[in-house]
């Protein structure tokens, strides 16, 4: 698969710190080749749950101290919390519109996947939605509908972009290997079987369509044989948690046409030069022996969201160190 965004392409995986929306979406357009729509978990509604629970107009939750909730209702103005998600949301996408004025090019949203979700949100009584096979296909179907409007949404705003749906899923590790702990704390949920992870997933990514679309899952085995399956056209992951098997698993989906998101600049800690985030990546793509043009298509990102960074200043360095990383891989390849 040739990339559709070019050599050394260059994007970060949606959470930032600080609340300051509009320096950030203003930075975003500036310092990566894919800007996206930030999320600021700092602000009120602004982590990744809470955008997602604005987007589902078909199921009303309401926030619990534990978490989001579903109120058993179908009506999301039974929930006054679930109108204010939704309202942040519309405000950032005010942001987003007005940044992106006239411009032309690949432009990233993302929201939480239906596993991740699942294995989040609450029903009525307790429990997570994960427990119940119904409620979580139900809240799989409400997810693909309120992104499917929301993509539609976007493209009205910003009608030059070319939209990339990135959707985050580090739950599914868990939830495959029966390891998401029931409300009592003493045992676990039944694991999910492959098939079935596909399922929900794929259900989700073909709302996304004809957006570009990726999973993103920052875990040292993520399920790549399940995202691929499901219909990603790529997969995001932390280069520096990856197993052997693992690796195994990124070749194969390289080669099949996969675009790889690699996770190469580290996300807290000392800030590496070009050369040492990029040595990772090429030495292990040399040792499974891949096409090195296929290294040149290979989209660099920090190793997962930056939300936990101390400071924005020190979040916005990481983003910077990204283009001339992408430049060194990029240069590798071609050795």
């Amino acid at each position: 698969m040739t990339s559709p965004f070019g050599p050394a392409a260059t994007t970060g995986m949606g959470s930032l710190p600080g609340e300051d929306l509009r320096e950030w979406t203003k930075v975003l357009f500036e310092v990566v080749s894919i800007p996206f729509l930030p999320e600021l978990p700092a602000q009120p509604y602004g982590d990744m749950v809470s955008r997602a629970v604005g987007l589902l107009t078909d199921l009303a939750l309401d926030l619990q101290p534990a978490g989001w909730r579903l109120t058993g209702g179908t009506d999301p103005r039974a929930s006054l919390d679930q109108r204010r998600a939704r309202s942040r949301l519309l405000e950032d996408l005010d942001i987003l519109e007005e940044f992106a004025d006239g411009y032309t090019g690949p432009l990233k949203i993302q929201t939480v996947g239906p596993w991740t979700l699942a294995a989040t949100v609450e029903l009525p009584r307790g429990d997570k939605v994960l427990a119940d096979h119904g409620a979580r296909r139900d809240l799989a179907e409400a997810l693909a509908h309120g992104l499917q409007e929301h993509v539609a949404e976007v493209r009205r705003r910003v009608p030059g972009a070319d939209l990339v749906v990135q959707l985050d899923e580090p739950g599914l590790p868990a939830v495959l290997a029966g390891a998401v702990p029931t409300a009592s704390g003493w045992g676990k949920h039944r694991s999910v079987d492959g098939p079935g992870a596909v399922e929900l997933l794929s259900r989700v990514l073909e709302a996304a369509e004809p957006a570009i679309t990726l999973v993103h899952c920052c875990a040292a085995r993520p399920p790549v044989e399940v995202f691929t399956k499901a219909g990603a056209g790529g997969v995001a992951v932390d280069i520096s948690l990856l197993t052997d098997a693992a690796w195994e698993q990124i070749g194969l989906a390289v080669e099949a046409g996969t675009l790889l998101y690699a996770g190469v600049v580290p996300t807290t800690g000392s800030l590496p030069n070009p050369e040492q985030a990029a040595t990772p990546l090429v030495r292990r793509w040399r040792e499974l022996g891949l096409d090195p043009a296929l290294l040149k298509e290979v989209v660099i990102t920090p190793a997962c969201g930056l939300a936990g960074s101390p400071s924005p200043v020190d979040a916005r360095r990481r983003l910077e160190l990204l283009r001339s990383t992408a430049e060194v891989v990029a240069e590798k390849a071609e050795e």
